[in-house]
């Protein structure tokens, strides 16, 4: 729960009625408390300028405008904000499926003029790629490192269990790359390392939430929406360009890329890991 949320439950019931109401609808729209402004709270609450004023004040903000911007701030940080469901679930899938839909046609914008052009030719020609993914950021990572993999050789997420990150990029150089997924939320030590990777010269590839605030530009900056309609994040967009950037490098490199899915799905089949397998041996009449 945020501050604020905090901050009403913990004195709802020193509250006086009107303020009540106020404090109501501010825990009903938490999620999209940042585009009011106190007038227009005070008419959706039916009550005075002065009566969201005081309740401001008595819940520690000099006025409305400063409990906003931090509710703003803690919402872009990923600090999970729910509201209630006015509309019912059907309404909350209906609003999902619309701001998916926005991202990807924002994703189109944001890729769509070359820009992955320079980190696809740096994946092609590195020695090696590490990827390095934090806290809610690792599934991208993974998911990342396991559709590399199937394209080109020598991809390796970073760190290997009981590993620290030390001991795996000290052999990385400038004919590496680095390919760092750090959405908001990022772990204390991430600024540091982003400038120890600057300084050690190798290649960097950076994706973060849209408006992030970086110490340090890297090589290639992947800005991505992460917009929700309620509390949690949504990583489709991050999940959509993982698979832009995987089939773009499989299709800059198309031979190459044939023959190692060749080779790993004939591994496959040796090995009989997968269920495929046995589509392989219904197909040759097995």
């Amino acid at each position: 729960m945020s501050q604020l949320g905090e901050q009403i439950r913990a004195q709802f019931s020193q509250l006086g009625p009107q303020e009540r109401r106020v404090a109501s609808f501010i825990l009903d729209h938490m999620d999209d408390l940042a585009t009011y402004n106190s007038v227009e709270l005070s008419r959706c609450c039916g009550v005075s300028k002065s009566t969201v004023s005081r309740l401001f004040r008595r819940l520690g903000y000099d006025s409305f405008r400063e409990m906003r911007d931090e509710n703003r701030r803690l919402r872009q940080s990923g600090v999970p904000i729910p509201a209630a469901l006015g509309d019912g679930p059907a309404g909350l899938i209906e609003r999902q499926l619309k701001c998916e839909q926005d991202k990807i046609a924002q994703l189109l914008t944001l890729l769509g003029n070359g820009s992955l052009d320079g980190l696809i030719g740096g994946l092609a020609g590195a020695r090696r790629v590490g990827i390095i993914g934090f806290r809610n950021s690792y599934p991208v990572a993974l998911h990342l490192r396991q559709q590399l993999v199937q394209v080109r050789a020598g991809v390796q997420l970073l760190p290997q269990p009981g590993q620290t990150l030390a001991e795996e990029l000290v052999d990385y150089g400038v004919d590496d790359l680095i390919i760092l997924v750090a959405f908001h939320r990022r772990p204390a030590l991430f600024p540091k390392l982003l400038a120890s990777l600057r300084r050690s010269g190798v290649p960097l590839a950076l994706m973060v939430e849209t408006q992030a605030e970086l110490p340090d530009a890297p090589d290639w900056l992947l800005e991505l929406p992460l917009d929700s309609v309620s509390a949690f994040d949504s990583y489709s967009a991050a999940m959509c360009t993982v698979s832009l950037i995987c089939n773009l490098l499989l299709h800059r490199q198309l031979a190459q890329g044939r023959e190692r899915i060749g080779r790993i799905n004939e591994l496959y089949r040796q090995t009989e890991e997968l269920e495929l397998n046995r589509l392989w041996q219904f197909s040759s009449g097995g």
